[in-house]
């Protein structure tokens, strides 16, 4: 039994150390699977009397009013025999308090650092375990006093607040409520029984304490209550004598508290039944069975729930990714894999596999055929601008048979204009590639992990396309130029014979200008131009692949390898530096990923030795 508790204690420990606790999360935690005791009681029921019964020494602080005013998370270390008693606070690592006076004094002290000197209260806990061979192992939460009134210095949400605070332990499904009520009060009265009735109707997880008994009005007793006959409980009542407040201040030690409390017991007649099971060594003793018992009937769920935590754990530290190599050809390697990585997602939206590479296909499928075909052709082949441009190329001396510098001129304006769309649909792609880059960047966890290393591959990335995007421009302007320098000579052998078909040769040279002459000029141009549109609209799209989405799949970070290459350590340190909130996150899931697998070992060795 003790080491089934003792290791409940143990994960319970490392669970407040980590933050892993239940009073911290709405969430579930590993505190909260674990079954704890819950002390709960009006303000002078003798609940502080009680765990310092239970303990066997004087802790806590005294006075009237709210004593209590953070919630303090007590465990108890049964430790072997002959060793020293002492202390240890959450607050104050690897400090041991052998003066139990002591203790009391960090409670109030600390108590106050939260709340400042007045009578506030404040749902952050106190964690204190106590190591002594005179105890059992135990977890117990003290909550502070239920309240009816608040008093001076206190606002008038206090009732409220306490009561919320104190439901916030007790309705969990796997806290043992401990319900301390007083003999000397009417125990439809009693708070501790109220809030326990309203969270756990059945009594399945509550047990009751009655204190003061020995104060009761003489000619009455607390029998029928001990008995379970004015309020059944599942499981039976405990009495309790405390001590004092005269003994309290002569110092009476507890041993000596003890004994009196077996002696009145067992020497009163109405209790002396009872006595077997009544005082503060039974009530430890008997809350320790309970706890063990409660604790064996949850190990299947605590299993299941550090099996769970610990899959979503080792899930989010890959997520995270692994801690750099020290060393500078390890941070290489690293830098090297990662863009790796990048550029396999990149590549990966090209290819098909993710999203965004057919875009690049709408450019040539739709935007730039629209751009081709919202060129105003008809501006440069009207009638005004064809015979302006055949003129001053004949310039003094007037064409033959055909105007060939005039169709020269006249195809080289129109075809000119199709720069504007073949530039157009360059930027169009690198703008697609651009976001291609971000959207893999974002893909690529690695690069999230490494801000430094996010910043440069993405510049990098950037740049290149870039100069990608400009031998592309180039590449796709050549294009159009060369059709406008160099006309397909069929175009030329058939003009003679049109001529010869459509009509005399022998026409004055003032007739050539007539508007039925040039139109036929302007139709044959367009004719030509649209020609050429076609072969553009076919050839363009090739060039910007050759000279952009190729050369991005094949070399969009080579620059920057070779640059990497010459950094030094330094250097290479400084791309890997990471986000401070991830190294801490990662650092504090490691923890807790040791944490739950230690837990896991330990309870399915205890399982399956049960």
């Amino acid at each position: 039994m003790d080491n089934l508790i003792s290791l409940v204690n143990k994960i319970q420990r490392a669970c407040t150390a980590l933050g892993d606790h239940g009073e911290a999360s709405a969430l579930p935690t590993l505190w909260d699977s674990l079954p704890a005791i819950a002390v709960v009681g009006g303000q002078s029921s003798g609940k502080s009397s009680v765990l310092e019964s239970v303990v066997g020494k004087d802790f806590l602080p005294r006075g009237s009013g709210i004593v209590t005013r953070r919630p303090l998370v007590l465990q108890l270390h049964k430790s072997d025999e002959g060793t020293r008693e002492y202390a240890e606070f959450l607050h104050l690592p690897r400090k041991r308090f052998t003066d139990f006076a002591a203790v009391r004094k960090e409670i109030q002290d600390e108590t106050d650092r939260e709340t400042g000197r007045t009578k506030q209260i404040s749902s952050v806990p106190i964690h204190l375990s106590i190591f002594s061979p005179n105890v059992v192992n135990l977890t117990l939460v003290d909550l502070p006093g239920l309240t009816k009134v608040a008093v001076e210095g206190q606002p008038e949400s206090i009732v409220q607040d306490i009561e919320n605070m104190v439901r916030s332990y007790i309705e969990k499904p796997n806290c043992i409520i401990l319900a301390i009520s007083p003999a000397n009060q009417d125990l439809a009265t009693s708070d501790a029984i109220k809030i326990s009735r309203e969270v756990d109707p059945t009594g399945e997880r509550t047990l009751g304490v009655l204190t003061k008994i020995d104060l009761m009005d003489k000619g009455t007793d607390a029998v029928d209550i001990l008995e379970g006959k004015s309020y059944r409980l599942k499981f039976p009542w405990v009495g309790v004598v405390n001590r004092s407040q005269a003994d309290i201040n002569k110092n009476v030690d507890m041993i000596a508290a003890r004994r009196r409390e077996r002696e009145y017991f067992a020497s009163t007649p109405e209790y002396r039944h009872l006595a077997h099971r009544m005082g503060s060594e039974h009530l430890a003793k008997m809350l320790s069975k309970h706890l063990e018992t409660v604790i064996k009937s949850r190990i299947p769920g605590i299993q299941s729930l550090i099996n769970k935590t610990i899959v979503e754990l080792e899930t989010e530290l890959s997520r995270l990714g692994r801690p750099i190599a020290a060393d500078a050809g390890g941070k290489l390697y690293s830098i090297m894999e990662i863009c790796r990585l990048f550029d396999q997602n990149f590549r990966e939206h090209l290819d098909g596999v993710r999203s965004g590479g057919d875009k690049v296909y709408n450019v040539f499928d739709n935007q730039l055929p629209a751009a081709l075909k919202r060129l105003q052709f008809d501006r440069q082949l009207s009638m005004e601008n064809i015979k302006k441009l055949i003129t001053e190329a004949d310039g003094y001396q007037p064409h033959l048979i055909a105007p060939e510098q005039g169709y020269r001129r006249l195809i080289e304006s129109t075809l000119v204009t199709i720069r504007g769309p073949a530039e157009a649909a360059v930027d169009a792609v690198h703008s697609i590639l651009k976001d291609l880059v971000h959207k893999a960047i974002s893909e690529t966890p690695e690069l999230k992990q490494y801000p430094g290393l996010r910043v440069e591959v993405g510049n990098a990335a950037i740049e290149s396309l870039d100069r990608m995007r400009d031998q592309s421009k180039k590449a796709a302007l050549q294009l159009v130029d060369m059709e406008c320098c160099y006309l397909t000579v069929e175009f030329f052998r058939k003009l003679p014979q049109d001529v010869e078909k459509g009509g005399s040769p022998t026409q004055s040279i003032f007739d050539r200008y007539h508007e039925t002459y040039l139109r036929r000029i302007g139709t044959t141009v367009l004719s030509y131009v649209n020609m050429v549109c076609a072969t553009l609209r076919h050839s363009i799209p090739k060039s910007i692949v050759y000279c952009q989405v190729r050369e991005a799949k094949r070399s969009l970070l080579d620059f920057f390898y070779t640059e990497l290459g010459k950094l030094e350590q330094k250097r290479l340190s400084a791309l890997l530096n990471e986000d401070p909130a991830v190294m801490e996150r990662r650092s504090a899931l490691a923890k807790r990923l040791e944490l739950y697998r230690s837990a896991q070992a330990e309870i399915d060795t205890v399982a399956w030795s049960k």
